[in-house]
Parts: C-alpha cells; structure tokens; sequence
C-alpha cells in the first residue's frame, strides 16, 4: 500500500491470461465475447451495454477488440480488426497499442500484425 492509500497488484502474464480466460467463462462476458467469434459484427447486446451510464462504453470496446483475436497465436492486422468491429482504424491502432503495452497483445516485429501472447 503506498502513502496516498492507494492499492497496487502487479500480475505476471499467466495471471493476466488466466484472469482473462476464466473471465469468459462467466455468463456476462461470455456472451458478450461469443457473439464475436459467431459473427462479423458486435453481438446484439453490445449497444444496449454501451448506452447504461454504469457502464465504461471505452473498457467494453478494449476487451471486445481483444476478444477478436484468435486464441491459436495466429496475427490479425489492425484493418481486420476495425471491419469486424465497425471502428475507424486509427481508433482501433489506439486501443491495440494499449493492450500491447500492456502485455495483452504481441505485435510480430516483421508483419506489424497482432496477437495473443503466446507460452514459450
């Protein structure tokens, strides 16, 4: 705990990848994350979330252009991702360099493509 009574967890990667898969096992985030892999557009619900004001419209678009990414370490460019989800591409830049940052995202060095981290 530091001075200003703030909390801080640092999570390696496995905890991260481990936190993000068993989330989607959850009803909530399961069908949300589903409707993606079903489909080339954001599932049904997506606007209905976005609209409540207890909601981050924001974090909801970050983990449904994370949940467009294959879980088998293949890469998706940046334009893939932006069609699927109906976003301009720079937008979708923005939230991909912040999930490379940090650390759910790889970007292959070659291509400039993105993917899931993979276990070494």
């Amino acid at each position: 705990m530091t001075d200003d009574n703030s909390i801080s967890i640092e999570l390696t990667s496995k905890q991260i990848d481990r936190i993000i898969r068993g989330a989607s096992s959850r009803d909530f985030a399961s069908n949300l994350m589903r409707g993606l892999a079903d489909s080339q557009a954001p599932p049904p619900d997506f606007e209905a979330l976005s609209e409540s004001p207890r909601l981050s419209r924001s974090l909801l678009l970050g983990l449904l252009v994370l949940a467009c990414f294959p879980t088998d370490g293949s890469t998706v460019a940046v334009t893939q991702i932006a069609a699927r989800l109906g976003m301009s591409a720079s937008t979708t830049h923005r939230y991909m360099t912040t999930l490379l940052a940090v650390g759910l995202l790889e970007q292959d060095s070659r291509t400039r493509r993105y993917r899931l981290p993979v276990d070494d």
